[in-house]
């Protein structure tokens, strides 16, 4: 099996690049960033402080969370429930980026991604696939982009959704977002030794697109060639 590892900030664009990438390779998308909204999510609706080990871990023997495919559309389903749309306000986002600090959330959901990733070839995107999660994978790329430039396609993003938010705002979250990830003690966010970085500041959807994919042919191709892969 063949797995990319698709690793960078919040905002970098990680999830809707690495879909578009596994539908044109034909790959499974695994998209981690849900699972820890998931996570997230069941702390916000147990009024449980999600930043606070001692509230969060008692909580993860109640969780089941997988992702499923049903009509090509990704799910994900949290103790039986489809939560796809309520993981993806801003508040679960936030939730997410405290949960995802704490060891015991990370190690509850590291062996449900490998398990993934050993049953098909995968694109997976994330903040540690490459360097923790899945440190074998044949492609790395870390994904990466401005504060501001990802700031404003959040707000964008929100804007487009009937959101009501400030640039400002958006950009702070994004900015103590990054301090806590790239600052937490268990998998901070850095890039893998060997991983491709690509900068995304200024670039169209399809040019950050284009620009990822060209790296990946180009090194399982260099990677084919170089061990007799098929």
């Amino acid at each position: 099996m063949t797995a990319i590892a698709i690793d960078g900030p919040a905002g970098a664009g990680k999830s809707t690049i690495a879909e578009r990438i596994a539908e044109e390779l034909g790959y499974l998308y695994i998209d981690t960033g849900a699972l820890y909204r998931a996570i997230g999510l069941f702390m916000l609706e147990n009024g449980a402080d999600a930043a606070d080990p001692k509230q969060v871990c008692p909580l993860l023997k109640k969780i089941s969370v997988s992702l499923e495919y049903q009509n090509k559309n990704l799910k994900v389903i949290l103790n039986g429930n489809d939560v796809s749309s309520k993981i993806r306000s801003e508040e679960v986002s936030t939730a997410s980026s405290k949960v995802s600090a704490i060891p015991e959330v990370r190690k509850f959901l590291i062996d449900v991604q490998r398990n993934l990733a050993e049953k098909d070839n995968v694109v997976m995107d994330g903040r540690d696939i490459g360097t923790v999660v899945l440190p074998n994978a044949q492609v790395k790329i870390f994904l990466t982009a401005s504060p501001e430039d990802r700031a404003r396609r959040r707000f964008e993003e929100m804007i487009q959704k009937g959101i009501k938010s400030d640039y400002n705002d958006v950009l702070n979250d994004m900015k103590q977002r990054d301090y806590r990830d790239i600052h937490r003690a268990i998998s901070p966010l850095k890039a893998a030794e060997d991983a491709i970085k690509i900068d995304t500041t200024g670039k169209t959807f399809e040019q950050s697109v284009e620009l990822v994919i060209q790296a990946i042919r180009r090194l399982l191709s260099k990677k084919s060639s170089g061990n007799g892969m098929s």
